[in-house]
C-alpha cells in the first residue's frame, strides 16, 4: 500500500469547511462580506474566482489569514506555467491589474521571441 497523502483542500473547500466550523450559514456570510448568496455558492464550489476585495473580506470574517486563501486561490495556476508568469501570480505587493498586465506583456514578447525564431529571425544582439 502506497503512502498517499490526501490533495489539499481547494480554495472554495476551505472556505466552505471553515464557514461550516463558524457555525455562519452561507446567506449569513454572504451577507456580512456584501456579495450575494449564490456568488457566494459559486466560490464555494469552486466555479468562480473571487477578487481580491472579496477574498481578503472572506478572510476577516472567517478569521483566516487572507494571504492563505490568496495562495491557494492562485495554487493551481502553476500547471505548465513558465515560472515568471508563476512568480507574477503570487506577487502580493501587485495589484490584480498589474499582475494582468505584466503577465500579458510577458507572455507577449514570449510569443514574439517564438515566431520570430520559427522564422529564422533571431533579435540580433539579445539571444
Amino acid at each position: 500500500m502506497a503512502d498517499e497523502t490526501p490533495p489539499l483542500p481547494t480554495l472554495g473547500e476551505m472556505i466552505r469547511r471553515q464557514r461550516e466550523l463558524a457555525a455562519l450559514p452561507m446567506r449569513q456570510l454572504a451577507e456580512m462580506v456584501g456579495i450575494s448568496n449564490p456568488y457566494l455558492s459559486q466560490i464555494e464550489r469552486n466555479l468562480r474566482e473571487p477578487s481580491e476585495q472579496v477574498l481578503e473580506s472572506i478572510a476577516d470574517h472567517l478569521k483566516m489569514s487572507a494571504d492563505l486563501l490568496s495562495a491557494r486561490a492562485h495554487r493551481g495556476d502553476t500547471d505548465g506555467k513558465p515560472e515568471v508568469v508563476v512568480a507574477i501570480r503570487r506577487d502580493k505587493d501587485l495589484t490584480k491589474a498589474q499582475r494582468a498586465a505584466l503577465e500579458e506583456m510577458y507572455t507577449t514578447f514570449r510569443e514574439m521571441t517564438v515566431a520570430n525564431r520559427r522564422r529564422g529571425r533571431g533579435q540580433a544582439g539579445t539571444d
